[in-house]
């Protein structure tokens, strides 16, 4: 700690250094009273210090954000005979799957198979609630944290939601329940909650099942209003944005009043990774794979993406990770009620193959940790993600070259943040 910052300068400097992802989780730890999490000038969801703030509270917050610490499984949840891959964790069963009721398939993203999860959750009574996020109701690019105790709750919230959100803010109120629930979100949320569980012995014995996307990144707001704008849409006039579903991967639909348009997923993200627009957080992120989650359900796409011709008339396919006992288990069990089609398992080999962006920024994570030391930078704690041993699979100068890239993108600015600013109501 360095003893000449205040608490707030602390709590800053996690999101001026380009770590803050939003999930909301130093709100929950500090109190609402003490730190908010809102939208700022810099269109992103970041902490702002609103009341009194002390060193012991901040050093809580850097022990779970997730922009200072990731971590894989627990331990305690990796069985003897769970099988690792150096790339892709810990996994007990790979499968290609979608959802059972072709209408969930359809309304959700890919194969809608978290849809279908989170209903076969509530229905079969395993869990009384899910905590996941749905479509802001103020801010159409943005994710909202909800609590779904219907399969029509669930239904509303389903499709991908590419924009900030934060599903933590109010993780207390959840817990404070009292009822077995589980948790839909990014990994980054995952391993956040996973974190929070050494502060709070409740989250190890309500939250029931953690289960997530595979996430390349989300998108920044700037780059949403780029997008708008490469369209010929007025980024003031939009009223509701559905970044995908309804197929697979579905139209980008753009609501502004009683108009809408749709254009196809590859106009919002371009053609290939090298066009996508990203926080900085996402580009250093070691675990887009969710290897702290029970089950993990990712796009199947041949080299990572669609193309504009054979993804139109594609239902959707979904490839599921169960990492845990419990969720092989919930593979099982929904698909034998109904509520999954598997289609056939296949390994993580596959996985390279659907997912190659995930490979090349694993094997990189390592060297563009080191260049945030270079820079005199936090650098995110990480166990559990043997990204140190896959970069020493790497020739010396691919690490060298990751490693001095992101010290250059520190040195000229493309790493930070302003100090965050709420937006005036």
């Amino acid at each position: 700690m360095n003893n000449r910052q205040t608490p707030a300068e602390r709590l800053y400097a996690i999101v001026e250094q380009g770590l803050c992802i939003g999930c909301g989780l130093c709100q929950s730890v500090a109190g609402k009273d003490a730190v908010r999490v809102t939208k700022t000038v810099s269109g992103y969801l970041h902490p702002v210090v609103e009341g009194e703030l002390e060193h012991a509270t901040v050093d809580r917050i850097y022990q779970v954000c997730p922009g200072t610490r990731i971590e894989g499984l627990p331990s305690e949840l990796i069985e003897a005979d769970t099988r690792h891959d150096n790339v892709w964790g810990p996994w007990r069963r790979i499968v290609r799957a979608w959802a059972g009721d072709p209408a969930v398939r359809f309304e959700g993203s890919t194969g809608g198979v978290l849809t279908a999860l989170a209903n076969y959750l509530l229905v079969s009574k395993r869990v009384e609630f899910i905590l996941q996020v749905k479509t802001s109701a103020s801010e159409p690019s943005f994710g909202d944290a909800t609590l779904s105790f219907t399969e029509a709750d669930v239904f509303e919230a389903a499709g991908s939601r590419y924009g900030p959100a934060a599903p933590l803010t109010d993780i207390d109120a959840a817990l404070g329940r009292d009822q077995p629930f589980a948790f839909i979100a990014k990994p980054c949320d995952v391993s956040a909650l996973r974190n929070y569980a050494s502060q709070d012995e409740r989250v190890d014995r309500l939250v029931r099942y953690m289960l997530v996307m595979v996430c390349g990144g989300y998108g920044t707001p700037q780059g949403t209003i780029e997008f708008y704008r490469r369209v010929g849409i007025d980024p003031r006039q939009v009223t509701g944005l559905r970044y995908r579903g309804r197929g697979c991967p579905g139209p980008t639909r753009v609501e502004t009043g009683d108009r809408a348009q749709e254009f196809h997923y590859i106009d919002y993200w371009g053609e290939d990774e090298t066009t996508w627009s990203l926080p900085f957080r996402c580009k250093i992120c070691p675990d887009g794979i969710g290897e702290a989650a029970d089950i993990a359900a990712a796009d199947t796409w041949i080299g990572g993406g669609p193309n504009r011709v054979d993804s139109v008339d594609d239902p959707g396919t979904n490839a599921l990770i169960a990492r845990t006992r419990a969720g092989e288990e919930l593979i099982a069990a929904a698909a034998e009620a109904g509520a999954l089609t598997l289609e056939y398992d296949i390994v993580p080999d596959i996985m390279s193959v659907y997912q190659p962006h995930q490979v090349n920024k694993k094997y990189a994570a390592w060297a563009r940790h080191q260049g945030l030391h270079d820079a005199g930078r936090i650098v995110p704690h990480t166990e559990r993600l043997r990204i140190e041993e896959l970069a020493q699979d790497l020739p010396d100068e691919t690490n060298e070259f990751q490693r001095e890239g992101t010290r250059k993108r520190v040195e000229i600015g493309k790493a930070s943040e302003p100090r965050p600013t709420a937006c005036k109501p």
